[in-house]
């Protein structure tokens, strides 16, 4: 493996030309290509084999058109204090509003909530749900600006009015500008971490064109594989993460053999052959995790996992050929100020931050051990109460109309209004259908927890009913959750006495389905994901305990980034610090995302900083000394590489969007406490209590793995090579 990436980085160091000609042409294709294919679409969200998507997808085909995705708008009005909707003046102001909102051209119906009955028993209150023809992506600003301007001349009259639903949605963009941040954050930790403005400016570079690469092949299948808007978020996300960690170990790689006296096309050929052999186990790692989302059995997810999966594989690709490429072109331009006029600097092993921590962990290896697991450990308690939902628009801040109108339909309506759930009888084939439905509706109207169940309708063919029942518990409540499961319990007596059958769906109990699978999803994930990264490792390391050392020590910083998750989002503990204004349930996917992120990026830190450790003890060193020769030489820049990540997941905290907040700090602490706890003090605290025990491996063993040299072994044994025909001189590159 060495050898042949040694080969890689000087043939792309020879011919930098035609390789950045070839990523040129690349880009430059597949950006043709997405300008010219059609616009992604927008995926429906599927959870195949839970009961609410099979009661969605009958409804489909009983019900044809009646699951339209239009965009939809529930506007509410409220009285002025003290009076009624229902007075004569308000009236008015109502049903002017309502008709105004159904002039748009793009409006399907706007229905008039005194006619449908949409008003609350007090009178206090009344709503009117706004379809549109088209998706809320489709929507024209013209209708956003309809919208916008009769819900303010319906507030001059004196009604409180706001509204939610997908038409209200502004299509987010507030991640670009958290990118940019941490763009310009990274930007500013690589120039401080290398000191040169051409090698903090170098990982960017490379970074942006592996994201262009990935992103305009995504936008260029869209179409054809049936990519939405949403699977390359995880892709850029990941892609712009790793491509610049990729490039930061292997310039960083390339400044120390270069301090070592080597020419810049033998110094090249080094970093590729050694960081390179590092970025393709750690992106191999990365790989394993997120195609591992497949196994929660999420279309959606499968997608999204795959598509960053193959900008992992650019970032790789990247690294191996353009950064050497680029290094080809400005040879010394990425050394320390020192060192650009001589194009070398004399090698040094004198001590810096990374070799005095290493050996303050070597003194006190048990003390920092037990702080490291306990104090993780005491974080991750709080994660056995985690409680997996979907926030809706009750988790908005106070300042949104989606939030205010949430409220005011709970305070009109009951708790259980905005969260109904829907129930699909499928009669067909018994003899009396409408009379099994009507036994079924007195059932579950009489369960206890229910406030209202709606009349059934039915479709033409007469064997299949829909009704709504309305909870006296929020949707998020765990209540809720009860009494789906109670609904559903009763259903076998309810098929035995009438002969028909039915199954609950509708948002609320798709949110629970999705809780429940994605929490039982987990476990195998984790166990496929960690289990073949294990494998991995110990090709890598040729060491049993090592890999285990590290798959342990990620679960415990998930855990704990779970349970600090679990304490500011779900019990509120600091929330306010955070700028979030309602606590609640943990977004169902948020664990799943954790994981496969984390992942990549804590192996990617293990990876690079025990490689290092184990070059040394390979070519002599003794464990002890190969501990503080890794860190030496690695953790100023996985300390760097940890700082950007954290940078960049932590720039969405800022932003309003509860989910958004959870993410981004979720994210943040993961890679807080996996690379500075984790991996910067319980690893090499174990790796110095077990000694020459960390590196053994069963014989049986050693002879069934491949044999792969990621430290070098074979390149420290050749002689230096001799400068090749097309190798930048030093005076050549000053005269340049």
């Amino acid at each position: 493996m060495a050898t042949f990436l040694y080969r890689v980085g000087r043939l792309a160091f020879r011919r930098r030309w035609y390789v950045a000609l070839v990523w040129a042409a690349v880009l430059a294709a597949v950006g043709l290509g997405a300008l010219k294919a059609p616009g992604a679409s927008d995926e429906e969200f599927s959870m195949p084999g839970i009961e609410s998507q099979k009661a969605f997808d009958l409804m489909e085909e009983r019900f044809p058109g009646a699951t339209a995705d239009g965009a939809t708008a529930r506007v509410v009005f409220v009285a002025p204090g003290g009076q009624k909707v229902t007075a004569a003046e308000n009236r008015k102001a109502v049903e002017e509003a309502v008709a105004e909102l159904g002039d748009g051209s793009q409006v399907a119906s706007a229905v008039d909530p005194f006619q449908a009955k949409a008003v609350s028993k007090d009178g206090t209150t009344a709503y009117t749900t706004v379809t549109y023809k088209v998706t809320a992506n489709d929507l024209t600003d013209a209708s956003k600006t309809h919208l916008e301007r009769t819900l303010d001349e319906a507030r001059d009259s004196g009604l409180t009015v706001e509204a939610g639903g997908s038409a209200m949605d502004d299509g987010g963009g507030a991640g670009g500008t958290a990118e940019v941040i941490g763009m310009a954050i990274a930007a500013v930790v690589l120039l401080i971490t290398f000191g040169s403005l051409a090698a903090a400016g170098l990982p960017l570079l490379t970074a942006i064109v592996g994201v262009g690469v990935s992103m305009a092949t995504i936008l260029a299948l869209s179409d054809a594989l049936g990519l939405s808007t949403t699977t390359g978020t995880l892709a850029m996300m990941l892609g712009l993460a790793v491509g610049i960690d990729y490039a930061l170990f292997v310039v960083s790689r390339y400044r120390e053999e270069r301090a070592g006296g080597r020419t810049p096309q033998e110094a090249v050929g080094m970093a590729v052959g050694t960081a390179g052999s590092a970025v393709v186990f750690a992106g191999l790692t990365v790989v394993i995790a997120l195609a591992g989302l497949s196994v929660v059995g999420i279309p959606m997810l499968t997608k999204m996992g795959l598509a960053a999966a193959g900008a992992v594989v650019v970032a790789v690709l990247i690294a191996l050929t353009l950064v050497p490429a680029f290094l080809g072109f400005w040879p010394h331009a990425v050394l320390p100020r020192r060192a650009r006029k001589s194009g070398r600097t004399a090698e040094t092993k004198e001590s810096n931050g990374g070799t005095r921590w290493a050996r303050f962990v070597l003194r006190r290896p048990l003390p920092v051990l037990l702080l490291g697991v306990v104090g993780l450990g005491a974080l991750a308690v709080p994660a056995m109460d985690l409680q997996l939902g979907m926030p809706g628009d009750e988790a908005k801040s106070t300042s949104t109309t989606e939030r205010r109108a949430y409220d005011a339909l709970a305070e009109g309506f009951g708790p259980g209004f905005n969260g109904p759930l829907t129930v699909v009888v499928d009669a067909k084939g018994d003899a009396d259908p409408k009379g099994a439905v009507t036994t079924i509706t007195k059932e579950i109207g009489g369960t206890e927890g229910i406030v209202s169940v709606s009349p059934a309708r039915f479709n033409e063919a007469g064997d299949t009913a829909v009704f709504s029942v309305v909870p006296s518990t929020a949707p998020t409540d765990e209540k809720t959750k009860d009494l789906v499961t109670v609904i559903r319990d009763e259903r076998p007596g309810m098929e035995a006495e009438t002969g028909a059958t039915f199954e609950v769906t509708g948002t609320t109990a798709m949110n629970i389905d999705i809780a429940d699978k994605v929490q039982a999803a987990l476990i195998p994930y984790l166990i496929i994901v960690v289990g073949l990264a294990i494998v991995l490792l110990l090709v890598v390391f040729r060491s049993l305990l090592v890999p285990l050392k590290a798959a342990l020590g990620f679960l415990l910083s998930v855990l704990a980034s779970l349970g600090a998750v679990v304490v500011v989002f779900q019990q509120g503990h600091g929330a306010e610090l955070l700028g979030v204004e309602q606590t609640g349930p943990i977004m169902s996917l948020m664990p799943i995302f954790l994981v496969g992120i984390v992942f990549g990026l804590a192996m990617d830190y293990e990876v690079f900083l025990v490689s290092r450790m184990r070059e040394a003890y390979v070519h002599g060193e003794r464990p002890a000394q190969a501990i503080v020769s890794g860190f030496r030489h690695s953790a100023r820049v996985v300390v760097a590489a940890a700082l950007i990540m954290i940078a960049v997941f932590a720039g969405f905290i800022g932003e309003s969007d509860s989910m958004i907040k959870m993410i981004g700090f979720g994210l943040a602490s993961a890679v807080l406490f996996d690379a500075f706890v984790v991996r910067m003090a319980i690893v090499p605290a174990v790796l110095a209590l077990l000694g020459d025990k960390a590196w053994w491996l069963p014989k049986w063993l050693d002879r069934i793995l491949p044999r792969v040299d990621v430290e070098g072994e074979a390149l420290s044994r050749r002689p230096q090579a001799e400068p090749g025909p097309a190798e930048t001189t030093d005076l050549e590159v000053a005269r340049t």
